[in-house]
Formats: C-alpha cells, sequence, structure tokens
C-alpha cells in the first residue's frame, strides 16, 4: 500500500506570495521535460492520474501542490529543457522556480528525475550545482529503468553513483533506479522522503516465496522402502 495514498491535489502557485502558508514540510520534484516526473509522483501516490502526464513538453509553468498530510506537500515544479517554450515562458520559469527552491524555508529536499537512458544532461547538472549551495539533500530517480536490461541498469546507476561521489558529504545526496511501469524503486524512494517530511515509514516486509519440494530419487535417501 502506498505511502503517499492520500495525496490528493491542493493547488497551483504562479505567484511566491500564494505559497500554502500552512506548510511544514515540502519535498519538490524538478526533471527535464517527458523525464517521467509526473508518471513517478502518480506511482508514489498509487494513482493514475494525481499528477498530469503531458505530451506536450514544458506545458506545466507553474507549481503544482500536493497534500500528503497535514502540513506536508509534494510540489511539482515545471519541468525544464523544452526548446519549443516562448521566452516570456522560460523567463516566467526562471523567475518562479530560483526563488522557491533558494528562499523557501519548508522545503525539505529535492527530487531530480532523470531518464536512465539520458542522466546527468548538461540541465540536471545546472540545477544541481544552482541548489547545492543550500545545503538541503538531493535524491535521483533514474526513471524509466524498464527501457534498459538489468545489466545496462547497472552500468548507469555505478556512472550516476559515481558523478555523485564527486561532490562530497555524502550524506546529502543518493541515487537509485526507478520505474513507473514496473514499480520498481517505489520502496526506496518513499523510505527516503518519508525521512524528509518527517512521516513514519515501515518497508513493507515481503514474504519468501515457497519452495517447491523436489521428491526424492527413487531408490535415494528418504525414499520409502516397501
Amino acid at each position: 500500500m502506498p505511502l503517499f495514498q492520500k495525496a490528493v491535489f491542493l493547488t497551483t502557485v504562479a505567484n511566491l506570495r500564494d505559497l500554502p502558508a500552512d506548510s511544514v514540510r515540502e519535498v519538490a520534484f524538478a526533471g527535464r521535460s517527458n523525464a517521467g516526473k509526473s508518471s513517478a509522483i502518480n506511482t508514489l501516490a498509487g494513482r493514475v492520474r494525481l499528477a498530469f502526464v503531458s505530451k506536450t513538453p514544458g506545458r506545466t509553468q507553474h507549481l503544482n501542490y500536493f497534500t500528503l498530510a497535514e502540513g506536508k506537500y509534494f510540489v511539482d515544479l515545471p519541468g525544464y529543457g523544452y526548446a519549443k517554450a516562448p521566452e516570456a515562458i522560460r523567463s516566467q520559469w526562471e523567475g518562479l522556480i530560483g526563488p522557491y527552491l533558494s528562499e523557501r524555508d519548508q522545503l525539505a529536499g529535492l527530487v531530480v528525475i532523470m531518464d536512465i537512458r539520458r542522466p546527468m544532461t548538461d540541465l540536471d547538472l545546472k540545477l544541481i550545482d544552482w541548489f547545492r549551495p543550500t545545503g538541503r539533500p538531493i535524491h535521483i530517480l533514474l526513471s524509466k529503468a524498464d527501457k534498459l536490461s538489468r545489466q545496462e541498469q547497472t552500468k548507469v546507476l555505478r556512472s550516476v553513483k559515481a558523478e555523485v561521489a564527486t561532490w562530497g558529504d555524502a550524506a546529502l545526496y543518493s541515487v537509485q533506479l526507478f520505474s513507473s511501469l514496473k514499480k520498481t524503486g517505489v520502496e526506496d524512494a518513499e523510505e527516503v522522503l518519508a525521512g524528509w517530511l518527517g512521516m513514519e515509514y515501515k518497508r513493507p516486509v515481503v514474504a519468501p516465496k515457497p519452495q517447491n519440494k523436489v521428491p526424492p530419487a527413487k531408490g535415494g535417501p528418504g525414499a520409502k522402502m516397501h
């Protein structure tokens, strides 16, 4: 049962003065357009259309707030890197996102969603390099992991972790595989975000699969004697 299954849409914020006043802790989600950000939010909430999955990059230009519990929120940030967005929209995005990420005291951490097939793009690194001086944690979801083989997943994960290790302060930065389609990595993400939000979390206990007992070979040890 998803930890954030009670998530509901609260409001869309176009101006910083309209940010929820009752907020205690927030987790923001950022990522390139079409990196799988909305799908990741939907998967973590166990919902199909909580966050709108747009086929048009750059369509969401405001901060979308989702209530998780009293005073605790997910914040869906506008996707970045959309080539066809008008300059006015780019300016609006930069004017909203910059002050929010740098000045919002309630912001507990930033989740950066990257398509596992194209991780650590220049825009991803620019956002991260800009955000790191705030001293808040960053958790990277390598989304769409189902698009790669296990071996390829491991290779990309190792590469991204090596890059992150160069940032120092290992306690602040973490990376994981994630797939909205296969529900891969949901528990790992829940554990990290619950810690940021101050929410109680118990990792689900997976019962071991029953082992099929193979009957003893005829005449071997354990075979019935007649």
